[in-house]
């Protein structure tokens, strides 16, 4: 089969897909503006973060299969792939865990100020007494907002670190909010009332984009955290940063309401602009070994089945 790579992907597995015989196209640097014309006679498409509007779709004149390397596929138009007789999968589970560590790194780093502390170190300055002021995480109380596979793992780690967790999430039945000891709250405002740390693990859909927003933010605790390492369009970024203003809301993202392409090297830090509050990272979340070869492995899965049985692994539409 003829296959077009337009991200990131190991070199191992490509090596894998080349030995089974598929004729490979490999080129990370292609946009959503470049794919139409590299997608030719390609059958089947694997991209991460590049988008696939419907342009893309409807350049793919061979296409039959759309595979998102992570688990968010709101960066592909699903509904007219369907309509095309495309079918798109994704690769669910694969990067939990790299998620949560980032959240959980996040977490830790805004309460102790770590990088606030590297950089007067790196500076020369020495300022123990002002560092040693933290409230520490022990006993807090962390509300989780989507208790999807990201959000389960995160729930894990935290309650290793003695943190008493809390979570919405209308899709759980109550039988996992018991095995995993987590008590559920009836809705987010309830649940931002009660907690020292929120993190999210939602998608980003009609029905919740820009769901945190001022309304949020005004329910939750002053000098409480904010952790967003979903997607971009769940906050509203002024809300946010006058939250950071006015409420001490400590906040990190890894993930923007805008974000630059990946050949653009410029962000708008703007809206966090003297925030001493606000940490955040480079949209890396599943951006580890470990997450991008358990995510290269679940594709190749989906293409053998495909190949073997014309059956769709994983597939959302």
């Amino acid at each position: 089969m003829k296959i077009l790579i337009a991200d990131k992907f190991p070199a191992h597995w490509k090596e894998v897909l080349a030995q089974q015989g598929h004729q490979l196209t490999d080129n990370p640097a292609l946009d959503e503006n470049s794919l139409p014309a590299a997608i030719a006679n390609n059958e089947i498409l694997i991209v991460r973060s590049t988008k696939v509007p419907a342009p893309v779709i409807d350049a793919g004149k061979n296409l039959k299969l759309i595979i998102r390397a992570g688990a968010g596929y709101d960066t592909i138009d699903t509904a007219h792939a369907a309509q095309k007789g495309i079918a798109v999968c994704n690769c669910p589970g694969t990067n939990s865990i790299a998620v949560a560590e980032l959240a959980m790194g996040l977490m830790l780093a805004l309460d102790r100020r770590i990088y606030h502390n590297t950089r007067d170190l790196r500076a020369g300055v020495w300022n123990k007494s002002e560092y040693s002021k933290a409230k520490g995480i022990f006993g807090r109380t962390l509300g989780i907002i989507g208790l999807g596979n990201i959000g389960k793992e995160v729930a894990k780690r935290a309650q290793a670190f003695g943190m008493k967790v809390v979570a919405y999430d209308p899709y759980d039945k109550p039988e996992i909010f018991t095995q995993l000891h987590i008590t559920p709250e009836p809705d987010i405002y309830t649940l931002a009332g009660l907690c020292d740390v929120i993190t999210v693990h939602l998608p980003d859909t009609p029905q919740t984009h820009g769901l945190f927003n001022k309304k949020f933010f005004d329910t939750m605790k002053d000098g409480a955290t904010f952790i967003n390492t979903a997607r971009g369009g769940l906050v509203v970024t002024k809300d946010l940063a006058e939250a950071i203003k006015t409420k001490n809301i400590r906040a990190a993202l890894d993930v923007y309401e805008t974000e630059p392409k990946a050949s653009d090297k410029a962000f708008d830090y703007s809206p966090f602009e003297g925030a001493e509050n606000f940490y955040g990272t480079h949209h890396i979340g599943a951006s580890t070994d470990q997450a991008q070869d358990a995510v290269a492995q679940r594709a190749v899965e989906i293409i053998n089945e495909y190949a073997a049985s014309g059956k769709f692994l994983f597939r959302v539409n």
